[in-house]
């Protein structure tokens, strides 16, 4: 249920206000969907008639058994359709879209195509090797041709989730590693009473913290964050040379190219007030 999902907010993650009110329409069939099947074990459906089945014996249902049935009936044919809907605001979305945007719709597509004809193939080879082929393609194809498409293009701000990821895991392997050696410092080599060493070591590694935070993020911004790192330097050299600048107009002009390398803004506007 979840990778339809996936392919409905592709690439951004953003929908049009219709579009969001489809989503939580799909969101809710599942919910019921999973309530349902959660609600009395394991269910077998023929028909629109429902058997609750637990250990052998059959278990007692609030639910009429026949309205029941007819509800999950629904919900199950409901789901399939959601999946064509979003499959067609994609398509409409490509034909639409133009340059960057339409070379990550066609990851996406690429995926979906080649997920639809491993699984067909997973089903119509039922055994053997080339079932296991199509399987794996079939899983696996979707979610390859989307990680490509993010890391291609910087989707979802990647760069900065990947670089706060990796800073924040070392930062804390540090921590501990300082604190358990401070810790154990005190406590052996210096004789002190374990509440007093405990107490030392965490306002030391609490000391510790932004310091070493920012220099591992610098570090680890220069190899991942490779757009902060470029825009931190350029509001730097900014400042730099705004301390040595007395003209208005070449102030102003530094000013919009720093903006337009750090951020690169579709547009920019600046403002000078000539108070006399």
């Amino acid at each position: 249920m979840i990778p339809p999902l996936i392919v409905l907010l592709f690439p951004d993650g953003t929908l049009p206000p219709r579009w969001r009110m489809v989503c939580r329409a799909y969101l809710a069939v599942c919910a019921l969907i999973i309530a349902l099947l959660l609600g009395g074990g394991a269910w077998k459906i023929s028909g629109t008639r429902i058997v609750v089945q637990g250990n052998g014996q059959l278990v007692s249902n609030s639910f009429p058994p026949g309205v029941l049935g007819l509800v999950l009936v629904v919900a199950f044919l409901a789901v399939p359709v959601f999946w064509v809907l979003f499959v067609a605001r994609q398509v409409l979305s490509w034909r639409r879209a133009t340059g960057e945007r339409r070379a990550q719709l066609k990851w996406l597509m690429m995926g979906s195509a080649a997920s639809v004809i491993g699984l067909a193939g997973g089903f119509a080879f039922q055994s053997g090797t080339v079932n296991t082929i199509f399987l794996v393609v079939g899983i696996f194809s979707l979610p390859v041709c989307i990680s490509f498409a993010i890391l291609k293009y910087h989707l979802y701000d990647i760069d900065r989730l990947i670089s706060r990821t990796v800073s924040y895991t070392l930062v804390t392997g540090i921590l501990a590693a300082v604190y358990a050696g401070l810790v154990l410092m005190a406590t052996e080599v210096f004789r002190f009473h374990s509440t007093v060493a405990v107490a030392a070591s965490t306002l030391a590694v609490a000391a510790l913290f932004s310091p070493l935070r920012r220099r591992v993020q610098h570090v680890i911004d220069r190899r991942f964050n490779r757009a902060r790192y470029h825009a931190d330097r350029t509001v730097a050299a900014f400042a730099a040379r705004l301390k040595d600048e007395v003209d208005l107009d070449s102030i102003r002009d530094d000013l919009a190219d720093a903006v337009h390398q750090a951020l690169e803004p579709a547009h920019i506007s600046v403002w000078v007030s000539r108070r006399t």
